[in-house]
């Protein structure tokens, strides 16, 4: 089996859209796949899919959902700064390590 890598985005995180047709969007990132290398982001690369009526949804017709954007193509915004930013690792006082925003050394993890 080979290794991936693990993603830099994360469930929550907030990131900002690099390239395609939503390039410049922001949104919170609902679901990631380290494994594909894609994420989830809410409001983000809208696709409509045409379904047929089913005992959850009677009515069926055309439903707008959101399809997976490749983790490559996204940033993540650092919510002090309100800047899309590469961020780095640091070790706290109490061992733990937390990703940090590089403009504004925020942690971007929840402590």
């Amino acid at each position: 089996m080979e290794h991936t890598p693990a993603s830099h985005v994360r469930k929550g995180d907030f990131v900002q859209v690099l390239g395609g047709k939503d390039r410049g969007k922001t949104g919170r990132v609902l679901l990631v796949y380290p494994d594909r290398g894609t994420a989830v982001v809410e409001k983000i690369a809208v696709v409509k899919r045409h379904s047929r009526p089913t005992q959850k949804n009677p009515q069926g017709g055309i439903v707008s959902k959101e399809r997976e954007v490749p983790s490559s193509r996204l940033m993540v915004v650092c919510m002090r700064c309100h800047r899309p930013t590469r961020h780095k690792r640091t070790v706290l006082a109490t061992g733990q390590k937390v990703r940090v925003c590089r403009h504004c050394n925020e942690p971007l993890d929840k402590v």
